[in-house]
């Protein structure tokens, strides 16, 4: 790896206009051998920064004491009087030129695939990585990375995410790894936030994929308004060099006219047969479901057996972005039929077939009206059931549109945790209650994930797809400020179809139930 001096990071923030001033105290050779804004992973020769709205003076003593050799802040501090500084005019600006240099440019050795938008983007980014990872395999490839809400692989780190786009310093850091992996393809979640708050600055995406938008993510801590989150959005098409666009998007005439900013644009649709991609005669055939696209290049049939038809719609986005990468047909046929995303509409049954568990990550009204509308388009004849939640203190308009549509569709919801963090659970609960009692459906709060999960199995009488949203495979749940372990949805239907499989059904009393009696409040 290539150490940069601190002359040559002055200089860098100098020439991108961000540089107030830069008191090297003679160090001006000296090397910058790491580069964070946690103080508790520097380490000998880090150029510390000091970011965020909670930053507090001990953070920087805490880094020099940790062997910090200098700092980039919007202001001087006392606590780093000995140390070479970098005042920039905007923290937040600096740091993608700083992550890039730092980690050696790392992305230029990267075909980068990026999706945005309100749902899908997970979907999405697996489907264009188990078709890269095929074409690779078969060519002597390895495999690509992927940074998404899901989780994140580098070739050096496989870690469950807890943020849909990382800071660009863990960006940069994550690309770097892969290069060094000898990976050459990365796919990634582009989120309205990165976008907004520049971590995805001096960078480009070779495909960036715009799947749709919906109004999400409005609340004093994300975008204040529609606007601001649409326009986040927007900032993808000046970083991309294709852009691929969803002609069955809500705005998509503003949409277009945003995407000029690329070097290159590319339609799809499931509606549209003027799209450059056309997906049609969509169908199910037994559990897959099958496709046509149409292009430039072949007039084929794709098969999914990924459940849910809305996935069409992420299917052809990712179809779109592999064919402009020059992947052969075969291999974006055979890495979609093998597709999975984990914890991303995960089926699972019962052996007498009352009950069809689905655990997925829908959380936003999108993703929750594909969802619904699908499980009744392909289940016609049973009951739907849902267990979900909202997070805390955000996006407050969910909280009425997930109550809304999941009463619409269902014979009886059941409220859960779903990170709460500071804000009561029941609280939460009882405002997505109104609204699914307004619908006329009956509900239950009950905060355990897991005890809900439980007793709609165990209970299910007649045919019934359970569900289950927001939380997928993951194993942690955020109460307060901190993130506690806790047993999967995912896990918990396999329990749970299990022991509906081996027992006799009756009720359950759940007065007692403490099966995650131990999250930190």
């Amino acid at each position: 790896m290539e150490y940069y001096s601190l002359k040559a990071y002055a200089d860098l923030l100098d020439q991108a206009g961000l540089l107030v001033e830069a008191d090297l105290k003679g160090r001006e050779s000296q090397p910058v051998r790491w580069l964070t804004y946690d103080s508790r992973t520097v380490r000998e020769g880090t150029l510390f920064i000091c970011k965020g709205a909670a930053f507090k003076e001990e953070y920087l003593e805490g880094a020099a004491w940790a062997g910090a050799g200098a700092y980039v802040s919007e202001k001087k501090y006392e606590a780093g009087d000995d140390l070479p500084c970098l005042i920039v005019r905007d923290i937040r600006k600096a740091m993608p030129p700083l992550a890039e240099m730092f980690f050696n440019y790392a992305w230029k050795k990267l075909k980068i695939t990026a999706f945005g938008g309100t749902k899908g983007k997970s979907t999405s980014a697996y489907y264009m990585k188990a078709i890269v990872d095929d074409y690779m395999a078969a060519s002597g490839g390895a495999e690509s990375a992927v940074i998404s809400s899901i989780d994140d692989y580098d070739g050096v780190t496989r870690t469950e995410s807890h943020i849909t786009t990382p800071e660009s310093v863990e960006l940069h850091e994550h690309m770097f790894n892969a290069v060094s992996s000898g990976i050459t393809y990365m796919e990634m979640e582009a989120s309205s936030q990165a976008l907004k708050y520049d971590r995805v600055d001096n960078m480009r995406f070779d495909v960036g994929v715009f799947l749709n938008i919906s109004e999400d993510h409005i609340s004093p801590i994300e975008h204040k308004d529609f606007e601001d989150y649409l326009s986040s959005k927007m900032k993808m098409f000046a970083l991309t060099d294709h852009a691929v666009i969803n002609l069955d998007a809500d705005c998509i005439d503003r949409v277009k006219k945003e995407a000029e900013a690329a070097g290159d644009v590319h339609t799809f649709s499931t509606k549209d047969p003027s799209a450059d991609y056309y997906a049609y005669d969509i169908h199910k055939d037994g559990k897959e479901i099958v496709f046509q696209v149409k292009c430039q290049h072949f007039d084929s049939e794709f098969r999914l057996t990924m459940p849910g038809l809305f996935n069409v719609e992420n299917a052809a986005a990712a179809i779109a972005a592999a064919d402009i990468l020059g992947i052969p047909e075969s291999y974006i046929r055979s890495g979609l039929y093998r597709a999975r995303s984990s914890g991303r509409m995960e089926l699972f049954a019962s052996r007498d077939g009352l009950v069809t568990a689905v655990v997925d990550y829908a959380h936003n009204k999108l993703s929750f009206e594909k969802l619904f509308g699908s499980t009744r388009q392909e289940y016609p004849d049973h009951d739907i059931v849902a267990i979900f939640g909202c997070p805390g203190y955000k996006a407050y308009i969910r909280r009425r549109d997930l109550g809304l549509i999941a009463g619409s569709y269902c014979s009886k919801v059941y409220l859960v945790a779903e990170d709460p963090g500071k804000e009561p659970p029941a609280h939460i609960s009882g405002q997505i209650a109104a609204y699914v009692r307004e619908q006329g459906c009956p509900y239950e709060i009950i905060e355990d994930r897991g005890a809900a999960i439980h007793k709609a199995i165990l209970e299910c009488k007649r045919p019934t797809v359970i569900l289950i949203t927001g939380k997928g495979n993951e194993t942690r749940q955020k109460y307060g400020t901190t993130y506690a372990p806790c047993i999967s949805d995912v896990e918990y239907v396999k329990r749970y179809i299990k022991e509906y499989d081996e027992s006799p059904h009756h009720a359950y009393d759940y007065s007692g139930w403490t099966e995650e009696k131990d999250f930190v409040r």
